[in-house]
């Protein structure tokens, strides 16, 4: 693999006293991955499924996976990622960009790292532009296809395989990343199928990257906290 960095190993950059916005304002770049970790009840059903990742059974700090796009004409840095976006009375189902913005809020999103795999401008194009024409074909999200990782997780032999409930133009967040990277002719997750790929995986990938993390310490009562004032964010929303 040709870098513009040459990166020859993986290596973790602890971050502390950063709010959100500052960590992704100073890491985020183009052709950069994304992993969030966050208190609702999806979030925390995700990271218990990957204990079975963990020799020890420990859940998993990442629930989402995203691709970095760049800082655009707004001065706003976006992201493509493929995600189920609720907003007051729209839903956006799929492939999509969004404004990197959404990540700001440590109350939902309270774990963030960025993967820097120091790519060649033409393998950042090469994502970019296979991630664009999936935006613009509009692939769906596959919460089928993410039931069928889960069921895999279970059974590692069928990791390897392709997903049993794998559908045409659909993908979950990070097989959503692993695809635009293989297009790209690297392979985050070796003995992986790409719709088998969660973002545990992404996150423990050998291929040469530095990962910059930005992790806060949170106590269980703490995050029930968090998880009733997620529900009721949720309860007004739905409400007529």
């Amino acid at each position: 693999m040709t870098t513009s960095k040459q990166l020859d190993r993986v290596e973790t950059v602890v971050l502390t006293g950063l709010s959100n916005r500052e960590f992704l304002e100073r890491y985020a770049a183009p052709g950069r991955v994304g992993l969030c970790g966050g208190v609702t009840l999806v979030d925390r059903a995700i990271a218990r499924a990957e204990r079975h990742l963990d020799d020890q059974g420990r859940w998993s700090y990442w629930s989402h996976a995203f691709l970095f796009q760049g800082r655009r004409h707004d001065d706003h840095h976006w992201v493509i990622e493929s995600d189920l976006h609720v907003a007051h009375k729209h839903i956006r189902l799929g492939v999509q960009e969004n404004r990197v913005a959404k990540y700001f809020d440590e109350e939902l999103y309270t774990t963030l790292a960025v993967l820097d795999f120091g790519l060649a401008e033409g393998q950042v194009s090469t994502l970019l532009r296979e991630g664009l024409e999936l935006v613009a074909t509009r692939a769906r999200y596959s919460l089928r296809e993410l039931v069928g990782t889960l069921i895999a997780l279970r059974q590692p032999q069928l990791r390897a395989q392709d997903n049993v409930l794998a559908r045409e133009c659909s993908f979950y967040c990070s097989a959503f990343v692993e695809h635009l990277f293989r297009k790209s002719g690297i392979d985050l997750t070796p003995g992986r199928s790409v719709k088998n790929t969660t973002p545990e995986d992404i996150s423990r990938t050998p291929v040469p990257h530095t990962t910059y993390l930005l992790k806060r310490q949170v106590a269980s009562s703490m995050l029930s906290a968090l998880a009733n004032r997620v529900r009721q964010r949720v309860r007004r929303r739905v409400q007529p």
